[in-house]
């Protein structure tokens, strides 16, 4: 595979280096305009009555023939000339998207690489550390159904130590679904069904935390191919993304579009918004500005909306807060 595409590559190249047909008229379109000027030259000097002799006879014809080849032979290669340059800058336009592609795959393969170290750490930590929690978590859980009411910080004590092994549970959760392989089982889903499904899942936590949910008016859309439960684990995250920003209350905004072959889906939050320089680093792995997060919610995102051959985007809009975009190709588009 490596050696077939380096051929490819090479004969890539090689055409961009190889003369064009229109690069071979601009040296024959040259030599032409240079033979019609010379010829000119002669004519106007003739009309003005500068003549040519030679031995007594009319070298007229001569002299212009003369300036008319040199012209020619001129123009021919101010024609080689441009159609090299125009050549050369076409072989460095395609030897620069190689280089460009090339490093983008250098840089997959490294993050291949450290999924891959990861998610045997990742695996370790669960085997060697899920199963002390559940023990440690069970015991407090234990040890508070025997207290009092009366004995309220040992209860507080006993409840702060299962929230925190819940957290730590959910940190190997999240390094498990980064580092493991997605296996996708998509199938026809539309855009209502799956906020439907969202909605229902989370409407305990946004009652809670006083966050209104409002539906656009969705139009006719077409069905996308999809695995439903990892993108509804997507669109569940943004809503609670959502949801933490507007730690006061305030309103998310749900709604699709078809752009292009995709259906464009939209979370809009009317919270602070996201500051433009971080909005191109809040899906790296790791990456977070909470000051108990470990980011990875939105690089798992991108890892799953990235196999279903969609992408993700965050931006703002003109009301204030965030809005994230998940572009998912529409099942004609996907089946072409």
């Amino acid at each position: 595979m490596q050696m077939s595409e380096t051929s490819d590559d090479l004969a890539t190249v090689a055409a961009a280096t190889r003369p064009s047909r229109d690069e071979r008229r601009w040296r024959w379109w040259g030599a032409a305009a240079g033979l019609a000027t010379g010829l000119g030259d002669a004519l106007i000097l003739s009309a003005l009555g500068v003549g040519f002799a030679v031995n007594g006879r009319s070298a007229t014809l001569l002299v212009g023939a003369y300036f008319g080849l040199s012209f020619a032979a001129l123009g021919f290669l101010l024609g080689s000339v441009a159609a090299a340059r125009r050549r050369d800058q076409r072989a460095a336009a395609v030897i620069q998207a190689q280089m460009e592609a090339i490093n983008a795959a250098r840089t997959r393969l490294t993050q291949s690489e450290k999924l891959a170290a990861l998610g045997q750490l990742a695996a370790a930590i669960a085997h060697e550390v899920r199963n002390p929690l559940a023990i440690i978590r069970s015991a407090a859980q234990g040890v508070a159904e025997t207290l009092s009411e009366e004995a309220a910080e040992p209860r507080r004590a006993c409840s702060f130590i299962t929230a925190e092994i819940d957290r730590l549970n959910n940190v190997v959760s999240s390094l498990l679904a980064f580092a493991r392989p997605l296996q996708l089982r998509r199938r026809a889903v539309t855009v209502t069904e799956l906020f439907d499904r969202i909605l229902l899942l989370a409407r305990d936590d946004l009652a809670g935390k006083q966050v209104r949910v409002r539906r656009a008016e969705l139009p006719a859309l077409p069905a996308v191919q999809v695995d439903p439960d990892l993108i509804s684990q997507v669109l569940l995250g943004l809503l609670a993304n959502a949801a933490e920003a507007l730690a006061g209350g305030g309103e998310v905004t749900l709604a699709a579009r078809a752009a292009n072959g995709s259906v464009d889906i939209d979370v809009t939050d009317s919270g602070p918004g996201i500051p433009a320089e971080l909005r191109e680093r809040i899906f790296e792995p790791f990456f977070t500005t909470r000051p108990r997060g470990i980011g990875l919610g939105l690089a798992v995102a991108r890892q799953i909306v990235e196999a279903h051959t969609g992408r993700i985007e965050v931006g703002g809009h003109p009301g204030g807060g965030a809005r994230f975009t998940v572009r998912l190709p529409a099942g004609a588009a996907l089946a072409a």
